[in-house]
């Protein structure tokens, strides 16, 4: 099939680069020269595993184009998947001018030929519906087409994994046309894949992702309230979440205390689902709790480091970590960042290292001092602190790591390290729930 991909964003270039290799022609339109000119030289402008290499495959395959031209695009697609971000408004709301400019855009190219437009993009729900008032309010009298909703549930770090190894499908259309359309769209994935295809209603889809989100979210600020109580009880938040998670309907994952959670989509998507309760007229108060308790994580984890090394002005730390997560350069609302700028703030010198999200962080703190690797970071530093879980970071030579620092102080914000190898390694250590 010919399909559009409008945004080239994490969902629309993991998106748009997986449908080519499933077979599809796909176009991928981006109004960022900067951003095409790296996609035609086969160059990924954000690291995400595989996904690089998928694009160079399927762009020397034909199945893969990258250009600014949507006119002719729409024209020539029989699908057109909206993947433009949504960013947050102040008072918590999805900001949809994107997705109002791209509906717009796209209603000047239609025609006679029937198109599926399709919401990729997180939205709140009944978005659709206001897409589809755009298109036809801006459209020729004879433009025939269908908005869908198709709401993706990748994850940072496992995009291409979790795209072209699904663990469900999710449709929302209200005809069978549409429906047969977004059947075809995904047969090549539905025949290989033992993944459920969900086919919904429009409101119901919108409402899935968004609710999805949220549940995530509150498992992680729970761990963190377990992990508090833990913390002054005196009891162990790891091996109370583990006997927890063992309940099968509860489960293990995303059952982990941290410094909080961060990222481009849970802070954002459960403050635009706490406005779409407040819109329907229903208490949010569950979803504040969930967004009070993840701040109040990474407050909590400065006091700590407060408390130990006292005066902050002019000591030297050490901070492992600034992606949101491992396997990505995002740092977007990245808990590390909050830290770092507390630390700053109260006068520390700060060292950091990670794998893949250093050149990003350089534009928010180009002043901070940037290391090649963990050892150099740990060279001179009064504490070290880790803000983000790559596997590295759980191999390093502890006794290494000592003998470099001035005092050997540990604040693990995310449990990579066993408390008792810590001690034995002679560090002082500091978890979360520990």
């Amino acid at each position: 099939m010919k399909l559009a991909i409008i945004g080239t964003g994490y969902v629309g270039l993991t998106t748009g680069t997986c449908l080519a290799e499933l077979g599809h022609e796909v176009i991928c339109v981006d109004n960022d020269p900067v951003k095409l000119e790296k996609l035609k030289s086969n160059k990924s402008p954000i690291f995400e595993p595989g996904l690089e290499e998928l694009i160079a495959k399927n762009t020397a395959a034909g199945n893969l184009v990258f250009t600014d031209d949507i006119s002719n695009t729409v024209k020539n697609s029989e699908v057109i998947f909206i993947c433009v971000n949504t960013p947050p408004k102040p008072d918590g709301q999805a900001d949809l001018k994107y997705v109002e400019a791209v509906a717009r855009e796209i209603s000047q190219s239609l025609n006679s030929d029937y198109k599926v437009i399709v919401d990729k993009s997180t939205v709140p729900v009944r978005t659709a519906e206001k897409v589809k008032e755009t298109l036809l309010r801006y459209s020729d009298k004879n433009a025939k087409f269908d908005v869908v909703s198709n709401p993706e549930f990748l994850k940072e770090g496992t995009a291409v994994i979790d795209t072209l190894e699904p663990d469900r499908i999710v449709i929302g259309v209200d005809n069978e046309e549409s429906k047969a359309v977004m059947l075809k769209v995904y047969k090549p994935l539905i025949d290989k894949s033992p993944a459920p295809v969900k086919i919904v209603s429009v409101r119901s889809a919108e409402l899935i992702k968004h609710g999805a989100n949220t549940f995530l979210a509150t498992k992680i600020s729970f761990a963190n309230l377990i992990a508090e109580a833990c913390e002054v009880a005196g009891a162990d938040a790891l091996e109370v979440l583990e006997a927890i998670g063992l309940d099968d309907r509860i489960g293990s994952k995303f059952l982990n205390p941290g410094v909080g959670f961060g990222g481009s989509c849970f802070p954002k998507d459960i403050s635009a689902f706490k406005k779409t309760l407040e819109v329907l007229g229903i208490d949010p108060s569950l979803v504040s709790a969930i967004e009070l308790i993840n701040e109040h994580a990474t407050e909590r984890f400065v006091k700590k480091i407060e408390k130990q090394l006292w005066v902050l002005d002019g000591k030297t730390i050490g901070i492992l970590g600034l992606a949101f997560k491992p396997n990505t350069d995002d740092i977007r609302n990245a808990p590390a960042l909050k830290i770092i700028s507390k630390l700053v703030a109260d006068g520390a010198k700060i060292k950091a290292y990670d794998p893949e999200a250093m050149e990003n962080t350089k534009k928010v703190f180009p002043n901070l001092e940037y290391c090649p690797d963990p050892y150099e970071v740990s060279k001179g530093s009064e504490a070290l602190i880790v803000c983000t879980e790559w596997p590295e970071f759980k191999k390093l030579d502890l006794q290494q790591i000592k003998s470099l620092m001035k005092t050997p102080i540990i604040f693990d914000g995310r449990n990579i390290f066993n408390p008792s190898d810590a001690s034995k390694n002679g560090f002082k250590y500091f978890g979360i729930g520990r």
